[in-house]
This record gives structure tokens, sequence and C-alpha cells, in this order.
């Protein structure tokens, strides 16, 4: 049984439990909770991502005093900063290697929600009358539209909030830096477009992992 097969007969499982509370949407149903229990599996990798970003924060400052002092010796600034990084025990790819790792798991779950491989009829449920199959069309009709309304206003909430936030945090003084963390949330703004051409089963999965990043993100940065 391949992996797209597995992951479609969990769904159908699921589905199957939550019928007697959802109805109709039960798909719908385990398509959120699917992705929060995955979510929730990864997240001592999103922990260990985070430190890996605080451990570059801390070491910002240091690192931009040591390209000042050493500016004129680009030899001698590199073994600076790699005894700096010995010293304190932080890799420059921290934080990067549990991001990678994580992203053939959401490949996986975005290309079975997107195409419905090995999940069965998966895409035939609905969500409150919208199917999951379906894509945003008539937007300002009932039905399908009203959903995708619906999930058009989460993504954008959650990526204005997320935007807003990392502008108030952002430390300033490090050259490159401001403007670089500033620029990257508005990369949930695409998260929009996505939504807006992908079948309803995968925009609903963007919408579920895009709020559970913006909230855990934020308990852990606090």
């Amino acid at each position: 049984m391949s992996l797209f097969s597995s992951l479609g007969s969990l769904l159908t499982t699921m589905a199957d439990g939550l019928d007697p509370l959802f109805g109709a949407s039960a798909a719908a149903a385990a398509i959120v909770l699917f992705t929060l229990c995955v979510r929730a599996a990864l997240h001592p990798l999103a922990r260990a991502a985070v430190r890996g970003e605080k451990a570059r924060a801390a070491l910002a400052p240091k690192i931009t005093e040591l390209g000042r002092k050493h500016r004129d010796d680009p030899e001698r600034m590199r073994r600076a900063m790699a005894e700096l990084r010995t010293q304190e025990g932080a890799s420059p790819l921290a934080g990067c290697l549990p991001t990678l790792v994580q992203l053939p798991i959401f490949f996986v779950m975005y290309h079975v929600f997107s195409t419905g491989s090995g999940a069965g009829d998966l895409l035939d449920h609905t969500l409150a009358g919208a199917p999951l199959g379906a894509h945003w069309g008539g937007v300002f009709s009932g039905g399908p539209g009203l959903v995708y309304l619906g999930l058009f206003a989460l993504i954008a909430a959650v990526a204005t909030w997320t935007y807003l936030r990392t502008r108030k945090v952002t430390v300033p003084g490090v050259p490159g830096v401001p403007g670089v963390a500033r620029a990257l949330p508005l990369l949930s703004f695409g998260t929009l477009f996505t939504a807006a051409v992908v079948p309803l089963a995968a925009a609903l999965y963007l919408a579920t992992s895009t709020t559970w990043t913006a909230v855990e993100r934020a308990l852990l940065h606090r």
C-alpha cells in the first residue's frame, strides 16, 4: 500500500468515526483533526527550529561587531565567526534542518488533499454543502462561495496578525535582518492565492495549518 493510500485510509477511518458528530461534513472535520494531530506530533521539531532562530538572533549583534572589526580581513573574520559559533554552541544551520525535515510530510498531506490521490471518495464529501473537490468560484453566491469566503477571511486575518506581530518583535540594529524578517511574513498572504486555485479540501488544510503555525510561533516566542 502506498503512502498516499495509507493516508487516505486513515482519513476515511477518522471520517467514519466523526460521522455521528458532523454528519455530511465528517470528512472535512477529519481533514482538520488529522492536520492538527500531525502538527502536534511535529511540535518538537518546531521547538527546535525556534531555538535555532533564537540562537542566531542572540549571536547577530556579536557577528555584526566582528564584521566591523575585521571588515578588511575576510579570512580572519570567517575564523572569528567560526570560533564564536563553536564557543556559543550555535550552528549556522540551527533552525533550518528541523524545518526541512517537516517539508516532505507537508507535501504528502497537501498532495492528498489537493488531488484526492489514494483517498478514495474524499473529495466527493462536503463542508456545509460545498464539495471538498470544488474549486473557488462565484464567491458572492451561496454554497462553496460562502465557505471559501470564511476560509479566505481566516487566512487573511492570520497572515495580517503574523505580519504585524513580526514587525513588533523584530530587533533593530542588525544590518539586513529587519527588512528580511518583515518581508517573510508577507509569504503568508500567498496562501490566499493558493487557496483560491486548489480544491476546498486543500484550502481547508492550508487554513488549519496556517492558523496552527501562527499560534504555535506566538507561544514559542513568548
